[in-house]
């Protein structure tokens, strides 16, 4: 999972390291002006200090200032040059990235980047957070491992708080609604029946409503997935009202007492303005506790710009990303949660009704190897 972009942020890493390695410092010659100053001083003494009671003053500073030359100053080799521990200290902590230089460098980041499908508004973010933590300042130690750790702590920014729906549903009044959204393909159904099968892996009872009444095909097989899962599903006929699927699924949970409401809703192209208008009347009919946007992980900045479309059209809460366990690329990942504003809920991993894992940022981290 994420491999293009852990490799990319691994090579960006590198290259910032051998750049750093180049423009390092040499050691100051603090040391040689020292000693030039201390003779100068050591010559206007003898000149001055000629009486005799200031003799013995005078050798005693010129012997403190010779002691102090001699700790200050490494011992030269008479072929090879050889630094004292000082230097070589000065020298490994001045290793910085200038402004130029961290420019260059983050030109190749930003294609690597949008190789892997971080929107631009992202790129801009993290081009600004370690201009601010990289740029002149001195760094210690091993340089790629430094750029690695302002990387993580940058990318670590973009996300919106950790939301565990199972627990924020078990704290709320029963039936908790929720409404899938999401364009034809992105995985929104199977994604449907993981999470109904999460939810009764935890103790929540709940209802399926088919309110894709656009395609037949969409009504027979969510109530595949219901049959298999043993939930009840609530549906009318092809071309019905959908916003009517939605509120029968509703006052059937509240005379059942079941947990939570489970809406499919038609998927359409975030550009249809058309069926965005039948989504709101959805909306505004269920009046759902969470909105949840269904995107493919793999389809990079199709899913970002949809996610934004469905955002400001309907609103969105939360998110699941499909697909992620054969995205190799990551950028939707770290891209879409601050596009929205809105957190990363679940990972789809596969094809089983358990593949669906709780999102996490260390996990996330651990993926692309920071």
């Amino acid at each position: 999972m994420f491999k293009f972009l852990k490799d990319k942020l691994k090579d960006a890493a590198k290259k910032f390291s051998k750049e750093a390695e180049e423009v390092t410092e040499e050691p100051k010659v603090e040391e040689k002006v020292k000693e030039e100053v201390k003779e100068e001083i050591k010559e206007e003494l003898e000149e001055v200090l000629d009486e005799k009671t200031s003799e013995k003053v005078a050798e005693e500073v010129v012997k403190e200032s010779k002691e102090e030359i001699i700790e200050d100053i490494p011992k030269e080799e008479p072929k090879k040059e050889k630094l004292s521990f000082k230097e070589k200290l000065k020298k490994a902590v001045s290793k910085k990235i200038s402004s130029k230089k961290f420019e260059e460098l983050f030109d190749e980041l930003e294609l690597s980047l949008l190789e892997a499908n971080v929107a631009v508004e992202v790129i801009d973010r993290l081009k600004e957070g370690l201009k601010m933590e990289i740029v002149d300042i001195p760094i210690k130690g091993k340089v790629d491992e430094f750029i690695l750790e302002k990387l993580k702590d940058n990318i670590k920014e973009l996300f919106k708080e950790e939301l565990d729906l199972v627990e924020v549903i078990k704290k709320s009044e029963k039936p908790y609604v929720i409404v899938f959204l999401g364009v034809n393909g992105s995985g929104k159904t199977t994604s449907i029946a993981k999470v109904a099968k999460l939810l009764q892996s935890n103790g929540l009872t709940c209802v399926l409503a088919a309110a894709d009444t656009f395609r037949a095909a969409a009504i027979d097989q969510l109530q595949l997935h219901a049959d298999k899962l043993g939930v009840k599903m609530i549906k009318h006929d092809y071309g019905s009202d959908a916003a009517a699927v939605g509120f029968d699924a509703i006052k059937h949970a509240k005379n059942k007492d079941v947990d939570v409401v489970l809406i499919d809703t038609a998927g359409r192209m975030h550009s249809n303005s058309n069926l965005m208008d039948e989504l709101k009347k959805v909306i505004r009919v269920v009046n759902p506790n969470f909105k949840i946007f269904v995107g493919e992980s793999i389809v990079g900045n199709d899913c970002i710009e949809q996610s934004r479309k469905f955002s400001s059209s309907v609103g969105v809460d939360g998110i699941i990303l499909s697909k992620a366990d054969v995205d190799e690329k990551g950028g939707t990942a770290i891209s879409i949660s601050y596009v929205v504003d809105k957190p990363i809920i679940y990972l789809g991993t596969g094809q089983g009704y358990g593949d669906i894992e709780k999102f996490s940022v260390s996990k996330l981290m651990d993926s692309l190897g920071l």
